[in-house]
């Protein structure tokens, strides 16, 4: 989209400047009439210009935390319950938004409405920033005239999947806390403790033990290489990054993850539990198997689990019932499967898997205490192998070297 710098006039009658993005010139100055400005000279700015590339760089940088689009997304369903129109509620929201993610995003929605785009439409073109899920339970919404109860299952749902998330890396915190510890403590017994007692030692005449001989031999092929290793590590993130841009890569990954003890578990109760809860919802809004098995294809976080999806989709295609392929299907848990069987027989499964859901939300917890409680110990007892290794290679021929002196 272009980008063009403006000169214009506040509602307090300063003079204020600025770079807006829009479809053209037209569309800008009616941008800035909306936001209370009369503009008077707006023209494209110049491609390639340091100011404009820089801004909109820092733009593209600038996160989106799941609790701003939480708080969005609250506000638009409580101006929408309090029946305000669709353009006071996004000249609202544009004022209010501190992200300038957020408010340019919320100005584009804004302004593709004025000219006639649909809700869906609009939020269609944001769906990098949001997620093809939010779009589409606000097409369902849409569709239905339910918008207000559709955004109210959206915000249930974004919150209990911050929820999820935040469980998840607050159990990790302190084994990563650990992990740091170990490797600092590597690093500074290596490279300062050992090579000053290696020189006294040695000035001694002594025979150096086998763990001194270990460690002075990895400080050696650290300080003479070390370049090697920092390219060997860069060169190693950045194919690894790479890789998992592909889904052969996101596969391979999945798939080894989810054979890892306690690791996997976690990994397939949250998936459990995320399935579950989004596809009661999707259901609950009126949005179709196969649509809601599309968005769980993008959504579910799990490339071996989002293959299954696909397989199951395919033989839903064929005519077949949900349940039936869930069956066959890997990674699936028989409650899950049997819940599934029950919910489409009695024509309530969006009732059935929020049950689910909540069961495997128990299940993720519990499975997030046990993996933090598994992970502290080893690490612990890491960072003890470590210390007493060098521990022992510092202290064995200080024992001898007394020996020496006597």
């Amino acid at each position: 989209m272009p980008t063009y710098s403006y000169k214009a006039i506040s509602q307090s009658g300063s003079a204020v400047s600025g770079v807006i993005e829009a479809d053209s010139v037209k569309t800008a100055e009616l941008m800035l009439n909306n936001q209370g400005f009369i503009p008077s000279k707006v023209e494209e700015a110049r491609k390639g210009g340091a100011d404009s590339f820089f801004q909109k760089i820092v733009l593209s940088l600038t996160p989106v935390k799941m609790e701003e689009i939480i708080l969005m997304t609250r506000q638009l369903r409580t101006m929408l319950a309090a029946g305000l129109s669709m353009i006071q509620m996004l000249d609202i929201l544009e004022n209010q938004l501190q992200n300038e993610r957020l408010k340019n995003m919320i100005a584009a929605i804004s302004m593709d409405i004025k000219t006639g785009s649909s809700l869906t439409e609009a939020f269609r073109k944001h769906e990098k920033i949001l997620s093809p899920l939010y779009v589409n339970m606000l097409h369902a919404g849409e569709t239905s005239g339910t918008l207000t109860e559709v955004l109210e299952r959206l915000i249930y749902l974004l919150e209990h999947e911050h929820k999820v998330k935040s469980d998840i890396k607050g159990a990790l915190q302190y084994p990563k806390i650990v992990l740091g510890a170990l490797g600092i403590a590597f690093f500074v017994l290596l490279t300062f403790v050992i090579p000053t007692f290696v020189g006294i030692f040695a000035s001694a005449g002594l025979e150096l033990p086998l763990p001194t001989k270990i460690a002075l031999g990895l400080y050696h092929l650290l300080s003479n290489y070390w370049y090697v290793f920092i390219i060997v590590i860069i060169a190693g993130i950045v194919a690894y990054r790479q890789y998992m841009k592909t889904t052969a890569g996101r596969l391979v990954r999945d798939s080894l993850l989810l054979r890892v003890p306690v690791i996997g578990s976690l990994m397939q109760k949250a998936a459990m539990s995320r399935f579950a809860s989004i596809f009661s919802i999707l259901q609950a809004s009126g949005i179709s198997v196969l649509v809601s098995l599309d968005i769980l294809v993008g959504t579910i976080g799990n490339e071996a689990i989002a293959r299954e999806f696909r397989r199951i989709k395919s033989l839903l295609e064929e005519g077949r019932g949900l349940s039936s392929p869930l069956r066959s299907a890997k990674y699936f848990t028989p409650m899950v499967v049997d819940m599934v069987a029950v919910g489409e027989e009695t024509g309530a499964l969006d009732e059935m898997l929020h049950q689910v859901a909540v069961h495997y939300d128990d299940e993720v917890e519990f499975a997030v205490k046990r993996l933090s409680a598994a992970l502290g110990p080893i690490l612990i007892v890491g960072l003890a192998v470590v210390v007493g290794f060098f521990a022992l290679a510092i202290f064995l021929p200080m024992w001898d070297l007394t020996k020496v002196v006597r």
